[in-house]
């Protein structure tokens, strides 16, 4: 668990969870709405090589993808999902076996579909700016 007190903040510490990252990962984030979930996705990008600015929030189009020079990051939104039919048809299934990372915004809403092997990011906000992320890494082998 580490406290985050700005934007900057909050993707330093997206950068040291993407270093350990190989491909195959799943990342559950979790947190209100405005907590930071995409900038957390936005400093994890960056942190891979990609363009952060490319980085926004999938709310309305489920799905954003960027490449970057370790890996294909897969950003999924279930805010707006009426259940997990819809992520099912998206291939969430496959989005899992590219060898990326997918990273699901709002993962309570699609909990059914989520691997057990996966690393929880739950974003709590303790203020304007402040942040309390705990990372709870569920990944197997």
């Amino acid at each position: 668990m580490c406290i985050s007190a700005d934007v900057s903040a909050t993707e330093q510490v997206a950068a040291m969870l993407a270093g350990g990252l190989k491909g195959g990962e799943c990342l559950a984030l979790h947190g209100d709405l405005g907590s930071g979930k995409t900038q957390f996705t936005r400093g994890l990008v960056r942190a891979l090589g990609g363009d952060a600015q490319q980085v926004s929030s999938p709310t309305y189009v489920l799905i954003h993808i960027y490449s970057t020079p370790k890996m294909t990051v897969y950003h999924l939104d279930a805010y707006r999902v009426e259940g997990a039919d819809d992520f099912e048809k998206i291939g969430f299934e496959e989005l899992l076996e590219q060898g990326g990372v997918v990273v699901v915004e709002w993962a309570s809403r699609v909990r059914e579909l989520l691997p057990q092997s996966r690393i929880d990011v739950l974003i709590d906000v303790m203020g304007e700016d402040k942040r309390r992320i705990t990372i709870r890494d569920r990944r197997t082998g």
